[in-house]
Order: C-alpha cells, then structure tokens, then sequence
C-alpha cells in the first residue's frame, strides 16, 4: 500500500513540473510535503532575478548542490520597488522572470514573494510555510537579524559569497544607461 501511494505522488509530482510556477503557497507545501516523504531535501531560495545573468545561474546551480528539489521565490515587482527604493527597478516583469526562472534545469518550482513590507523587509512567508531543509543566499542580502529569524523555519541557512565578481544587475544597468547617455551628448554636441 505504502508504495502505491509513493507511485501516486511521483506521477503528482511529474505531472507539476510541467508547469513549475506555483503561486498559491499552501499547494506548493502539500508538494514539497510529498517530496518530503519520500526523502527528498528541499531547497529555498529568494531573489529578484532581474536581468537573468551568468552570477545568478552560478547561485542557482550552488543553492541545487545542497540538496534534491530547489524552490525559488521569484519577488515580486511591488516587492523590488520598495526596497530597492526606486520605481524603476524592476527592469524584466515579474512573470517573465519566473517564466525565465522555469526555463533553468536546476530549478524545480517558483513561486513569487510579494510578502515585503514598506521598509523592505521579507516577512518570512515562503520558509514558513515550507519548512525547507536549506535556505540559501549572498552575502549581504540580509542583515545578522533577518537571518536568524530564517533560521527559525529552516534547518541550516547557507550563506553563499557572490557568484560573479564583475556582473551585477545595478552594474549591467549604470553601464548600459551612462554609455546611452554618452552616445546622446557625443550625437547632440555634433548637432551644434
């Protein structure tokens, strides 16, 4: 009996990862509930995830090493606006970036974090609600503070150093607007 119902959550679990953007939290914990069972390690992560780029696939494919199912919170645009204080990040639409984060292999589900509150702070929803083995992130992205309180809802919090010394978003996107800026005052000093 006990490895029907292993066999039903496998073909479950199959079935899922066709379309691996799950939204709704409690029916992305009865999944990785079933993982769970059968001795899967679960794995969290949190990001923006704008402009997808090749420090990010670094984080990723380190965060899948620490375990057999990768989750990644994919925040959400309200959330970006707010903490990185500006209206104009994000630069990619929130479902675009989950639809780019469902296109990398060593992701198995995204969801989208909308749960930061007007000083910017992630309120915990996701690892709350899974419980995952490992919760994974960079140096700096969160305080001493924030991360004790993941620790309250995760088994081990892995902090990991960056995964590209020269790319960043905030870089790709001063280097891309400063050079747009220069090409604009080279074509209008050549107009005078």
């Amino acid at each position: 009996m006990y490895s029907c119902y292993i066999i039903i959550i496998l073909h479950t679990m199959e079935a899922l990862k066709k379309n691996r953007i799950i939204l709704d939290y409690n029916e992305l914990k009865r999944i990785a509930d079933a993982h769970k069972v059968i001795g899967h390690k679960i794995v969290c992560t949190i990001g923006s995830w704008d402009m997808l780029h090749i420090g990010h696939l670094r984080y990723l494919i380190k965060a899948k090493e620490y375990g057999d199912i990768l989750v990644v919170g994919a925040d959400s645009d309200r959330g970006i606006k707010i903490y990185k204080k500006s209206d104009l990040r994000p630069i990619i639409p929130q479902e675009e970036r989950m639809e780019m984060l469902q296109y990398q292999e060593c992701v198995d589900y995204i969801t989208l974090v909308d749960d930061i509150d007007q000083e910017g702070k992630w309120q915990y929803g996701l690892a709350k609600i899974l419980q995952p083995h490992v919760f994974v992130t960079t140096i700096d992205s969160y305080p001493e503070e924030q991360l004790n309180n993941i620790r309250q809802y995760a088994s081990k919090v892995v902090v990991l150093p960056r995964q590209a010394e020269n790319t960043s978003t905030s870089q790709i996107i001063e280097h891309t607007a400063k050079k747009h800026i220069e090409k604009l005052l080279e074509e209008i000093t050549q107009r005078r």
